[in-house]
């Protein structure tokens, strides 16, 4: 049912996407007065199609991946006398690269009205208050203690944690240390610099970033009592039980559920002894570590879960709650930002300054889809405003068979004044397309890395 959740969610989420963006075509056509022939959402078997007055049809395909909007165009086919002058390639230039913008604006539009929605509605979250950091680390080198809450990163102000780490992740890209502006638990407000010397490339993999740093944020203790012991793990193996209070693991004492990982995962293969209270009864159990693969390393586990954690005070709440016209320039800011550090992002990529393991592929953006779909609509209406940005700069991209690479055709048009040769544009084709497999293997390679690890 969880896996069915999943799939079901991603396809919501690709169908409305997909419909936001073909609609900006669509609607742009029409402007331009361009017949539209076909509005369909998905590929393949058409499986239920209508016709409005306009003889435009529309429809629902079999393969749910995508959709497309087909106009009148001579290069497709042969076309009435009388409706020449409503084909795509009759018209100027200047209308035809409108028409291909208008599919990328709508799903930034989409993204600026899904978070106005947000911000209006009130989006519940925690403040930027450093919890644990790391002695030796990065971090500590720079001044940075338990109980510091973030107000700036590089001069931007920062309420969230949300927006501190996209802020460091866009200071780490520059070569420049990460310079921060903190309040101390005395309430004294100081500056700092985290310089980070060697593989910045490093700390840009999915999950590094804070550790890489030195630290992570404040979150309140979760009791090192088991929540859940999962099916044939060494746990039940061992006969761990759910509500069993973990105190010792091989000698060491363990004080939350964070150091019962750290005690376990340096240990993958070994048979280490854990002191288990169960019902007020000490009892010790011996319990062989599984090795796992984590990445590039192996990694203990012994597949347990935590019971519920402990409340969050409300000093570490805070909520983004705005009238309606602030949320809407809120919106708009944050939906640019979001746009432009997608930008750096794959810039970063292509020059190897950034991991390519940042690429998700169709799994791993269903695995989102679906765990935000389960925390509540707010939350999932976050999660389709984020992709909706990517599918906003990814259509803009300059390849071939991608609106980008379409617009780059009617740029090159309207310098050489007649369109490029079939030759020409067949050839881009084939390079859009090759480029596309090489960045959906890395997307997929990504995945079942993530899957199987």
């Amino acid at each position: 049912m969880t896996i069915l959740s999943y799939v079901l969610a991603f396809l919501v989420a690709i169908g409305v996407l997909v419909a936001v963006h073909e609609y900006g075509h669509f609607w742009m056509a029409r402007r331009m007065g361009i017949r539209v022939l076909r509005f369909s959402i998905g590929f393949g078997k058409v499986l239920w199609s209508r016709r409005d007055a306009r003889g435009t049809e529309y429809a629902i395909s079999a393969i749910p991946l995508g959709g497309y909007v087909k106009l009148l165009d001579e290069r497709e086919g042969p076309v009435a006398d009388a409706q020449l002058s409503e084909a795509y390639n009759r018209k100027p230039v200047w209308r035809r690269i409108l028409v291909l913008v208008a599919g990328p604006l709508a799903n930034f539009l989409f993204a600026v009205a899904a978070y106005w929605i947000l911000f209006v509605a009130g989006v519940p979250t925690l403040k930027p208050v450093i919890g644990e950091v790391v002695p030796g680390s990065i971090a500590e080198r720079a001044g940075l203690q338990a109980g510091d809450e973030v107000l700036q990163v590089d001069g931007r102000e920062v309420s969230t944690r949300e927006a501190a780490v996209l802020a460091i992740l866009d200071e780490l890209m520059t070569a420049a240390p990460i310079r921060m502006g903190v309040r101390g638990e005395d309430g004294r407000a100081r500056s700092l610099a985290l310089e980070v010397d060697g593989d910045r490339r490093g700390l840009t993999e999915p999950g590094a970033l804070l550790p890489g740093l030195g630290f992570e944020f404040w979150y309140p203790a979760i009791p090192a009592r088991v929540g859940k012991v999962l099916e044939g793990s060494p746990a039940e193996r061992a006969g761990l039980r759910e509500g069993d209070l973990l105190l010792e693991v091989g000698g060491e004492p363990v004080a939350d559920f964070p150091a019962l990982v750290r005690l376990v995962q340096p240990n993958p293969g070994r048979t280490l002894e854990f002191t288990v209270d169960r019902a007020g009864e000490e009892i010790r159990v011996p319990v062989e570590v599984e090795a796992q693969r984590d990445g590039e390393r192996l990694v203990g586990r012994i597949g347990v879960q935590p019971a519920a954690g402990g409340a969050i005070p409300e000093e570490m709440r805070t909520r983004e709650h705005y009238g309606p016209l602030e949320s809407l320039a809120r919106a708009t800011v944050k939906t640019w930002d979001m746009s432009a550090l997608t930008v750096r992002m794959l810039w970063n990529v292509v020059t190897g300054d950034v991991s390519v393991k940042n690429l998700s592929g169709p799994i791993n953006i269903a695995e989102y889809a679906g765990f935000s779909a389960r925390q509540g609509i707010l939350s999932f209406l976050s999660f389709l405003a984020i992709v909706s940005v990517s599918l906003f700069i990814l259509n803009l991209l300059p390849i071939p068979i991608l609106d980008g690479g379409q617009i780059v055709y009617q740029v090159a048009e309207l310098v050489k004044g007649s369109p490029l040769s079939e030759r020409a544009q067949a050839v881009g084709q084939q390079i859009g397309i090759l480029l596309l497999l090489v960045l959906m293997s890395f997307a997929f390679y990504n995945d079942l890395s993530r899957l199987f690890s």
